[in-house]
């Protein structure tokens, strides 16, 4: 039953963001779809935090801080873009953020092309992705 919250609300995500992908195009700053994300999420009754900022340990002490563009449900980390292509290194940074701050998924969106692009990233070292 876990799996199918997971995908019930990675699946929701990406139907807010589709949506406003449909209405705003691509060609606007990364914050304007932060922005038109939060009001559509809201619309679905999604529970989300914009821009929580967490700690990044390392050996237990903490080295830094990071803003994570959403933590949705109190298991999803969305990281958004606004580029004309993902590369490499948008999904390492997702999936780093995911490792450090032990979120079982994530989902790395992209509004900068022409048709919306989105990666779910999983953290395979996270116990409910673990294939017993």
């Amino acid at each position: 039953m876990k799996e199918k919250i997971k995908d019930d609300l990675t699946y929701q995500i990406i139907g807010c963001a589709m949506t406003v992908h449909t209405k705003l195009g691509n060609g606007f700053q990364e914050v304007i779809y932060q922005r038109a994300l939060q009001i559509e999420m809201e619309k679905q009754g999604l529970d989300f935090v914009r821009e929580m900022e967490m700690e990044i340990f390392y050996d237990d002490i903490e080295i830094g801080k990071r803003r994570v563009d959403f933590f949705v449900g109190n298991r999803v980390m969305v990281e958004l873009k606004a580029v004309i292509n993902l590369e490499e290194a948008h999904l390492a940074q997702a999936l780093n953020y995911c490792e450090v701050y032990d979120l079982p998924t994530g989902l790395l969106i992209n509004f900068g092309s022409r048709r919306l692009e989105y990666k779910r990233v999983i953290n395979v070292g996270h116990p409910e992705n673990k294939i017993d």
